[in-house]
């Protein structure tokens, strides 16, 4: 996005997204589970036609936890805690938290720190097991969040509520 190469296919004045302001910022987007959609049919597709020639032109979910261990481990400090903000519920939107009990249980590495905040925005119905209505104290008992980690879910449509937290942070 930065180099300016797909700016002759994009649908909306760049000012207006929030992919192209991630990229400014160096804001990771992390999109696990990618491949059980339309988008991962229609990829398959080009892949078993030859249009793609390498399958491993996207990243798989093993990578994408590769990167957020990576990621996570070189942002993450006490003085310095990283958020968590996340938009939906299923695999997408839970999968990125699970780095840190992954980098404590199965890595051993405890010196990393929780994640700093968590908010949600989900319009799930919320209950206790639920994968993708979890509520954020839930999260306490998986070693994602701590007891005082400030922490929110926003009840609501996300294509509604997260453009317009996007323009206060970005101050539009």
């Amino acid at each position: 996005l930065l180099s300016g190469e797909l700016e002759q296919y994009y649908q909306i004045d760049p000012k207006d997204s929030w992919m192209l302001a991630a990229a400014e910022k160096n804001l990771p987007i992390i999109c696990p589970g990618w491949e059980d959609s339309t988008l991962g049919n229609i990829y398959a597709g080009h892949v078993i036609s030859g249009d793609i020639k390498n399958v491993h032109t996207m990243r798989t979910g093993i990578q994408y936890m590769i990167y957020l261990a990576d990621w996570y481990t070189n942002q993450a400090t006490e003085e310095s805690k990283v958020g968590f903000f996340q938009i939906g519920g299923g695999i997408a939107g839970d999968f990125p938290i699970c780095v840190v009990p992954m980098l404590h249980q199965d890595l051993q590495r405890h010196s990393v720190p929780l994640w700093g905040y968590f908010c949600q925005i989900s319009d799930s119905t919320t209950s206790y097991g639920s994968y993708s209505g979890a509520v954020p104290n839930e999260k306490i008992t998986w070693g994602k969040l701590g007891e005082k980690t400030p922490k929110y879910i926003i009840e609501s449509d996300a294509t509604i509520v997260a453009p317009l937290i996007f323009a206060i942070v970005l101050g539009q």
